[in-house]
C-alpha cells in the first residue's frame, strides 16, 4: 500500500491530505488539523509536522448596560474587543443587558458563560453591575475583567506565601 501525504497551509493553519494510493480522485475522506502557525518542517518518519504547534485561547464575553453605556455602547464594546485580543483571549460575543426588558440583569450573562464555557467576562467598568460592584456570584464563576480602570476580579486567587517556616509537632 502507497500512502502519500499533501499538506496545504492557509491562514488558519495547515490542511494535512493522507490517502492510500488506491482512492479514485474525487475521494471525498480527508483528515484535517489546525496546528497554528509555527515554522513547518516535516520527515517522512513524523506523522505530524514539527516546529507546528497548537494553540488554544480561552473564550470570553462581553458585557455591557445600555443605560449606563448610552450613547457610547459603541466604543465601550470596541474597547472590550481590543482588550479580549490584547489579553490573548478568542472573543465569542457581547452580552448587552438592557433595564428596560425587566430581565434579572445577570441572568443572561451566567448562561451564556456557563454555555460557552467561558474564562472571562469583560466590562468597561464595575459601574455596569448593580451598586457599582463586581457581583461575587459572577467571579466564582468566570474572570471579570474591567477595562478602565483596568482591574481582574479572579476566581482562583494565589494563596499569600507564608513567611514563617513550617511548624513541627513536638509530641515528645
Amino acid at each position: 500500500m502507497n500512502r502519500r501525504t499533501r499538506l496545504y497551509r492557509f491562514p488558519g493553519g495547515l490542511f494535512e491530505l493522507q490517502s492510500t494510493g488506491d482512492e479514485t480522485e474525487d475521494y471525498a475522506g480527508f483528515y484535517l488539523e489546525s496546528l497554528g502557525f509555527g515554522e513547518v518542517e516535516s520527515s517522512p518518519e513524523d506523522e505530524l509536522p514539527r516546529g507546528a504547534d497548537m494553540r488554544y485561547k480561552p473564550t470570553a464575553l462581553g458585557y455591557v448596560r445600555t443605560d449606563v453605556s448610552g450613547i457610547g455602547q459603541l466604543w465601550d464594546e470596541s474597547q472590550i474587543r481590543k482588550l479580549a485580543t490584547r489579553l490573548g483571549y478568542d472573543f465569542s460575543g457581547m452580552v448587552v443587558y438592557d433595564p428596560i426588558s425587566g430581565r434579572p440583569p445577570l441572568a443572561r450573562l451566567k448562561a451564556q458563560a456557563t454555555r460557552l464555557d467561558a474564562e472571562a467576562v469583560i466590562v468597561p467598568s464595575p459601574a455596569h453591575f448593580e451598586g457599582g460592584q463586581v457581583p461575587t456570584s459572577l467571579v466564582q464563576q468566570v474572570d471579570v475583567i474591567t477595562v478602565g480602570p483596568e482591574e481582574t476580579y479572579a476566581r482562583r486567587a494565589i494563596p499569600p506565601a507564608r513567611d514563617l517556616p513550617p511548624m513541627r509537632a513536638d509530641w515528645a
